[in-house]
């Protein structure tokens, strides 16, 4: 490989790059140039070049919904054009309440950071269904809570936190301070990716400003809990790439204040390790661990190896899942996707 050869290949690894993306190569792709989006907008696009930021030429009828930030693109260089989009390592998708398709949240993503905060806003069902979005994209989960620099002490949020996941890793921090780039360090070396999700107002913008080193006019808005119901305003309207202190990458993306559970039977299956893997066990293959008899997961809880409300908690979310999941109907080569008990 020649000086210039190999120096592209670290730029682009620099970016995130890896072995999953230079396979999807072709010979017919040696006059293009990756690229990774930067931002999605509904008429235009930006992309992270190796030398640089780059406004994308759309060509006409583009549907720009169909990308990600942090997607790759094969880039024509002498237009600016993306030719092709490269398969995805990993993907955050949600689907919205009466949305057809689901809404793209972020690409390749290597950890998704779940922010929350050390005060009423702190809500593990709601964390949970973040968990559950982040083991069915393929990334790693780690919960962030914030504000811990304002409470006399963050102990008792994080037990809240604590086992809602089998290794799940909870970090303490003040998005503001410099410390917190220490703090999530493991995460955010050279090529890494991170996402930041959760509700407005929870510290995700400064945390952003933290890790990014921006400040004055380059850093991102930020706004404060409302103190009469710990509930934030909306202060990122877009998602975006950001380059992040130690070499990594940060996609921030807008405050969700509602997320609803969808397409994730095997995130729910990684969430509730416990109950998946004592399910085998029971007596019928479709039992509902509620009130048949030789339930293995029944049987835990009354020896009290498994809490009752953990149950509970699986189930309405895999109750909310089984009804938001479209399903394919109809004959074949001709069916329709439609949600449970509703029909075209």
């Amino acid at each position: 490989m020649s000086d210039a050869s190999d120096q592209t290949a670290q730029s682009l690894a620099a970016l995130g790059w890896s072995e999953f993306f230079d396979t999807q190569l072709a010979p017919d792709d040696a006059g293009l140039e990756p690229m990774r989006i930067a931002t999605v907008h509904r008429a235009r696009m930006t992309a992270q070049a190796i030398n640089g930021p780059v406004r994308l030429r759309l060509p006409p009828l583009a549907n720009t919904a169909e990308y990600a930030v942090g997607d790759w693109v094969l880039v024509d260089p002498a237009t600016q054009q993306p030719v092709r989009r490269l398969d995805r390592k990993t993907l955050l998708q949600r689907r919205t309440e009466g949305g057809q398709a689901p809404q793209l949240i972020a690409a390749n993503v290597d950890t998704l950071f779940i922010v929350t905060s050390c005060n009423d806003d702190l809500n593990p069902a709601r964390l949970e269904r973040y968990l559950a979005l982040a083991n069915e994209a393929g990334t790693d989960p780690v919960v962030v809570l914030t504000k811990a620099d304002q409470v006399p002490d963050p102990q008792p949020y994080l037990d809240q936190v604590t086992g809602l996941q089998r290794g799940l890793p909870v970090v303490t921090l003040n998005a503001k301070s410099p410390e917190a780039v220490q703090a999530l360090a493991p995460w955010c070396g050279v090529g890494q990716t991170v996402a930041l999700v959760g509700s407005s107002g929870v510290g995700k913008s400064s945390l952003l400003n933290t890790l990014a080193e921006k400040s004055g006019d380059e850093a991102q808005l930020t706004g404060d809990i409302r103190e009469s119901d710990a509930k934030g305003r909306h202060t990122t309207t877009s998602r975006s790439l950001h380059g992040i202190a130690g070499g990594g990458w940060v996609i921030d993306t807008p405050g969700i204040r509602t997320l609803h559970v969808s397409d994730l039977s095997t995130g729910l299956d990684v969430l509730f390790a416990e109950i998946a893997e004592l399910a085998p066990a029971c007596r019928f293959r479709d039992c509902t661990h509620a009130h048949e008899p030789g339930c293995a997961v029944q049987a835990a809880v009354a020896a009290g190896k498994l809490d009752q409300t953990r149950i509970d908690r699986w189930r309405k979310l895999l109750d909310e899942n089984r009804s938001n999941t479209p399903v394919a109907r109809g004959p074949r080569g001709n069916k329709t996707t439609s949600l449970p008990g509703k029909r075209r």
